[in-house]
């Protein structure tokens, strides 16, 4: 019965995804000013995906910003929780990243190790229209001009 409800309570866009460590996301979250919402963007590298199942996983996402490291827990299944975009997949090792915290290592596997996630697959160049041979050049001797 409780897995039932907890069915009911999952986002379907979400249910799918695989979030991993080393991901870049863009999380668009609701927010209440007064009587107004709006969509807050926050975009940042994926440390740490909980253990937990159905609407209790979370992920935890880490940025810098003006030099001050800030992370979030976001809880996926979140109705406070509009979007979440996949921007970059960046090859790591380790199933939780806590030494993301490093400056020096954070500004390392920024630049090495970034992969698109919508790389276009390279296609095979098509066959080249056969190129047409021109004649070598003929070398012609010119007579000297009577001065």
């Amino acid at each position: 019965m409780i897995k039932e409800f907890e069915q009911t309570q999952l986002k379907k866009k979400h249910a799918n995804v695989q979030f991993k460590p080393g991901m870049i996301v863009r999380v668009q979250q609701k927010i209440l000013e007064g009587d107004k919402e709006r969509l807050q963007a926050f975009e940042g590298l994926v440390i740490k995906v909980s253990s937990g199942s159905g609407p209790n996983k979370t992920i935890t996402v880490r940025k810098v910003v003006g030099g001050v490291g800030v992370e979030k827990i976001i809880p996926i299944h979140s109705p406070l929780v509009d979007h979440i975009e996949i921007r970059k997949q960046m090859a790591v090792r380790r199933a939780k990243l806590y030494y993301m915290r490093d400056e020096k290592r954070t500004k390392r596997l920024y630049e090495d190790r970034t992969k698109k996630i919508a790389e276009v697959p390279v296609e095979e160049p098509k066959a080249k229209a056969p190129v047409k041979e021109e004649e070598p050049a003929v070398e012609t001797e010119e007579a000297p001009k009577d001065e």
